[in-house]
């Protein structure tokens, strides 16, 4: 086994399985909500990137207009999102959480780090050492690749 596929083989299995439990746990929270993946993900959008205007959504999500529209729409009305008017151009309206938005994506984030935690839970504390210590490592590295 070449160095490369030694650390190489373990990072892509735990990618794996940590993307089939974090996607599992998005989607079973935008479920039980009454959301749409897509509807959540325009929640999250707004909670990481901060207000924006319909065309970023569009944008950000390779959707038509319309489509976005009708997303952003059924969140206003759940009392999720917040049309508020753009300060730089009156004509154009901002899209931001609202307070109940946020709760609610609070929570989703909360979910989805639990089963994290569990596992945590499960390791002792030498492992947990040498667990932060490598992934410390791999996201100072990951970020000076993504410069």
């Amino acid at each position: 086994m070449t160095k490369s596929t030694q650390i190489t083989q373990p990072l892509r299995a735990w990618m794996d399985v940590f993307m089939h439990r974090s996607m599992r746990g998005w989607s079973q929270f935008a479920k039980s909500t009454g959301l749409s993946m897509p509807q959540f993900s325009i929640l999250m959008q707004l909670h990481y990137k901060g207000a924006c205007g319909m065309s970023k959504i569009s944008e950000r999500f390779d959707v038509s207009a319309a489509a976005a529209s009708q997303l952003v729409d059924k969140l206003v009305q759940a009392g999720y999102i917040e049309r508020t008017e753009n300060p730089s151009d009156r004509r154009a309206k901002l899209l931001k959480l609202s307070v109940n938005g946020t709760r609610l994506v609070d929570k989703g984030i909360q979910e989805r780090y639990r089963w994290m935690d569990e596992l945590v839970g499960q390791l002792t504390a030498e492992e947990r050492g040498k667990v932060a210590e490598a992934l410390t490592l791999l996201t100072e590295k990951a970020k000076e690749v993504d410069k």
